[in-house]
């Protein structure tokens, strides 16, 4: 059963994510159609042959790649901000040195009800992780284990409950990563695709037009800042929400070594 309902919200989350994209590049398509091709941009009212007058008009005449760019860069900021709220609420309530210090303390001085009681109002995936260790410690506590077969079953205890944690904090990551490399390449495609345009047009024109071969390059080049930008945000964005991942995961790992070599040092305590 449990297995089927998280296949079932696994393909719920994949289908949000790609509806997110989607309605992202048609964002993107609606901002550079309505928005940077609008003809106030453009002399003569005229998107298509008119000369931009602004840099909306400038970004729009770089071409068909633009909208695709424009949307790759909501998506970095849409599933940025979305990541932001889920590792946010996964780090709990309180400050989560706070809560280490509080539950070190607790499980170091053998007060494991409080340590219970400090998970309880922090909440988040480091308490729910840290609670079922301590549950578990209260469980061997009493089944009377010795210390090597507690410290395996804490151990076990702490993986599983950190596994069924880390997909919550890890999705959506990989779409955020592939966005580093796509950015850049949207950008150089954008790029190759306007300078075999402007050297086309000049090569037809039959006589060199230095400005225009310029307006062209600059239109071109576009693409390649969009794409940069995109790729730097995503990147940005990638390796930030991978350190706060990281240092939720040694939370709870720190918080699993704690919980075990406290009860190592309670059997050791009862056998002398």
């Amino acid at each position: 059963m449990a297995n089927v309902k998280k296949g079932s919200g696994s393909n719920a989350g994949g289908m949000i994510s790609g509806i997110i994209i989607v309605a992202c590049v048609l964002i993107g398509w609606a901002i550079w159609t309505f928005l940077m091709g609008a003809p106030s941009n453009f002399e003569g009212g005229d998107p298509e042959k008119g000369h931009p007058l602004n840099t909306l008009g400038m970004v729009y005449k770089g071409g068909f790649i633009v909208p695709v760019l424009l949307g790759m860069l909501l998506m970095v900021i849409v599933f940025s901000i979305e990541r932001f709220i889920v590792i946010s609420k996964a780090s709990g309530k309180g400050n989560l040195d706070q809560f280490m210090r509080n539950i070190n303390t607790s499980v170091t001085s053998g007060d494991i009800d409080g340590a219970l009681a400090a998970c309880d109002k922090q909440q988040g995936s480091v308490a729910n992780a840290i609670k079922s260790a301590l549950v578990k410690y209260q469980d061997v506590k009493k089944e009377g284990f010795n210390s090597e077969e507690a410290s395996e079953t804490i151990h076990k205890e702490i993986e599983e409950a950190t596994s069924l944690e880390m997909p919550m904090l890890e999705k959506n990551m990989t779409i955020i990563s592939s966005l580093v490399s796509l950015g850049t390449l949207g950008g150089l495609l954008g790029t190759v695709s306007g300078m075999i345009k402007a050297f086309g047009a000049l090569a037809s024109a039959g006589t060199p037009d230095q400005a225009a071969l310029a307006t062209g390059i600059s239109e071109a080049l576009i693409n390649t800042a969009t794409g940069i930008s995109t790729s730097v945000l995503a990147i940005i964005a990638y390796n930030f929400f991978t350190s706060k991942i990281d240092d939720l995961t040694y939370s709870i790992d720190e918080a699993g070594t704690t919980i075990v070599n406290t009860y190592r040092h309670f059997r050791g305590s009862l056998k002398q």
